[in-house]
């Protein structure tokens, strides 16, 4: 029975894991040839089976008194390299499958940023869109009720994902906080006034520009002078966007589940200044950005279908299909760059690929955000703040490095410009060598 037959027998409803878990078995083919020992310690059978998935009740009252119940999740995939470390993820899709696909993915990511940080992820079912601040609070409450058990800094470090931005965090630090008697750094994307870090709300955007950068410069590009097509316009979407402009580039869309804004003027401005706060504070659909300023709304389609020359899925997983793929190559799509976490489908990758678009996957494109919370962690540790400057020029060192590792381990396994192969062998390698060393346990 082959590696995946065996996954999708064990969890046959799992698509989203399943996929994740193809890309990267595909991938290591050669490195599993050259070290014949890995299969023999049973390293793949161990890497996909996570080390402990919580699974609990979240009871909650809204403001006319009900009580209403959730699903609340914590998958640690992997300690090999250091505590779990991964988001929570506070939408109404959240179910297992997606989870598990997020912290494998988690897994390499982390591996990538050279940071000491193993791989997980959570969340609920629960929808904070249309809830009011005292039922997001307690909600948030009920839910690190029964998470503040299984994390703490040397265990398990969450962060924010869809649906949990600073205002979650807070009051899931304050419940746990309460809990424990204890001030630590056991949540990252926490306010500056306590704990958090210069530059961790840009740091995935900031992260995916340096990335889409050194990219470029392999086939002497810039930024300069690019038209760009974005989808998710919350803090990931206004700082790429705003890296863009500072390196000369222009973003001419935003979308959300209801359709796309095309505004080939660019988002900058006082434009970019509405948007940041669009979603991020005021949770208002796209639609809005076009009615504010004039542009152009297209109901019920996706942004790929706008000529542009670099393409960035900033929103959900598969987002981006076969049928989105063909049309951006047809208008001369030169670069394809996932800031969300595995946003185009296995036949879009493959479509980019054979035309020879470049193309970066999130594990690798997206790491700025898990990079800056990775120094959140140190900052805590020492119990220190560095200036703006300090964790930025670490961010670009990070993303960089990561462009490098991914582009020459691609070489070194006979896939030049192959970032898929690259993210995943590199990521793969660096795992596996920390559980061999540590035993079989």
């Amino acid at each position: 029975m082959s590696e995946m037959q065996h996954v999708i027998q064990r969890d046959p409803h799992e698509p989203e894991f399943h996929q994740a878990v193809k890309e990267v078995v595909d991938s290591i083919r050669p490195v599993l040839e050259k070290n014949p020992q890995y299969r023999r310690l049973g390293i793949l059978e161990r890497i996909v089976e996570p080390e402990r998935v919580i699974m609990f009740r979240v009871p909650w009252v809204d403001d006319q008194g009900q009580v209403r119940v959730n699903r609340g999740y914590r998958v640690q995939m992997s300690s090999a390299i250091g505590p779990y470390k991964g988001g929570l993820r506070f939408h109404p899709s959240v179910k297992l499958s997606i989870l598990k696909f997020l912290a494998f993915e988690q897994v390499f990511k982390n591996a990538l940023t050279s940071l000491p940080m193993g791989g997980g992820k959570g969340g609920a079912d629960f929808d904070p869109k249309g809830k009011s601040d005292n039922e997001v609070m307690r909600f948030c409450q009920s839910f690190m009720l029964e998470l503040f058990r299984h994390v703490g800094p040397d265990t398990d470090v969450p962060a924010g994902d869809i649906g949990v931005g600073a205002r979650e965090i807070g009051y899931l630090f304050g419940m746990y906080k309460k809990l424990r008697n204890e001030f630590t750094g056991v949540l990252t994307g926490k306010s500056l006034n306590w704990g958090g870090s210069l530059i961790r709300p840009e740091a995935t955007g900031y992260g995916a520009a340096y990335f889409l950068e050194e990219m470029l410069a392999t086939r002497s590009e810039t930024i300069a002078g690019k038209t760009v097509a974005i989808s998710g316009y919350g803090n990931v979407g206004t700082y790429v966007t705003e890296k863009i402009n500072e390196l000369g580039g222009k973003v001419v869309t935003i979308a959300d589940e209801r359709g796309y804004v095309h505004d080939p003027d660019g988002i900058r401005g006082e434009k970019l200044q509405f948007m940041s706060s669009l979603w991020t504070v005021h949770r208002r659909p796209a639609k809005d950005y076009a009615d504010a300023f004039d542009c152009e709304w297209v109901p019920d389609r996706r942004p790929w279908e706008v000529p542009c020359d670099i393409a960035i899925p900033t929103a959900m997983e598969n987002e981006l299909d076969g049928s989105h793929a063909e049309a951006l190559v047809k208008n001369g799509c030169r670069a394809v760059l996932e800031v969300a976490n595995m946003p185009c489908t296995p036949e879009a990758v493959h479509l980019f690929q054979e035309h020879g678009v470049l193309f970066a996957p999130g594990k690798a494109a997206n790491a700025g955000g898990v990079s800056v919370s990775g120094l959140e962690m140190s900052q805590n540790s020492m119990r220190l703040n560095w200036p703006k400057e300090e964790v930025d020029r670490r961010l670009k060192g990070i993303m960089k490095n990561i462009h490098k590792m991914c582009k020459e381990t691609a070489e070194q396994y006979g896939s030049p410009g192959n970032y898929v192969v690259g993210a995943n062998i590199a990521g793969f390698v660096k795992v596996v060598d920390s559980m061999i060393d540590q035993g079989v346990v």
